[in-house]
């Protein structure tokens, strides 16, 4: 029973995500013109893009830290952050390349939401290579935790300013698009979507420890073989 309670959120997370992709093939969503049944994909999408930027902020709290206290475990959260971040990017392009299918007829168009999100992805890889070019683990956690929060901000910028700022653009939220704000979600779907966002958010924390208990084994083992 001790375990169970230690393990509910996972459990809560678990349940909602199934919640979720019954609720997202099964239940009645509005026949609006053009994005029609595809209308499901927003449970989905959405919800792994939103999860998304909760992690990559986690990862950015992590790397502030890391700069204040030099912890090596910041680090390594930061950098597991960053990898959960990347895959739930990756998942939010896929799913979002069909959707573009089947709303626009092409699975990638030139739009500015689309392109920013497309280098946004590119400036969280270039971490990752930052990372494994930089030998000495001090080092390489400063000038990562610095390039860090500079594709944080970058990140913003590409999604959420340019698009703005561009002449137009078909992506939902963007140039007067609906996407949601009050009333542009309808009613019978807001009982899907809010449990997706707090589904993906869980998934994507879940992800994060994962990966960073995984790396941190390995930097004890690491530590073993070098003493």
């Amino acid at each position: 029973m001790k375990h169970i309670t230690h393990k509910w959120w996972k459990i809560t997370g678990t349940i909602l995500i199934v919640y979720v992709i019954a609720g997202g093939f099964l239940f009645e969503v509005p026949n609006l013109p053009v994005v029609q049944q595809s209308i499901r994909n927003i449970y989905f999408h959405v919800g792994m893009w939103f999860g998304m930027l909760f992690i990559l902020l986690v990862a950015l709290g992590f790397s502030i830290r890391f700069l204040l206290y030099q912890l090596p475990e910041d680090d390594m959260k930061a950098l597991a952050a960053v990898r959960t971040g990347l895959l739930f990017g990756a998942l939010g392009l896929l799913t979002g390349m069909v959707w573009a299918k089947f709303t626009w007829g092409a699975f990638w168009v030139n739009d500015p939401k689309l392109n920013g999100a497309a280098l946004g992805m590119l400036v969280y890889l270039a971490y990752m290579v930052l990372r494994g070019s930089v030998e000495e683990e001090e080092k390489r956690g400063r000038l990562a935790a610095v390039y860090n929060i500079f594709a944080f901000v970058l990140f913003f910028v590409f999604i959420m300013i340019i698009p703005r700022m561009a002449a137009a653009s078909i992506h939902p939220g963007v140039d007067g698009n609906p996407a949601l704000s009050v009333g542009d979600l309808a009613p019978e779907m807001r009982k899907v979507f809010f449990p997706a966002m707090a589904g993906w958010f869980i998934m994507a924390w879940w992800l994060y420890s994962l990966l960073f208990r995984s790396s941190r084994i390995d930097h004890r083992i690491s530590e073993l073989n070098n003493n």
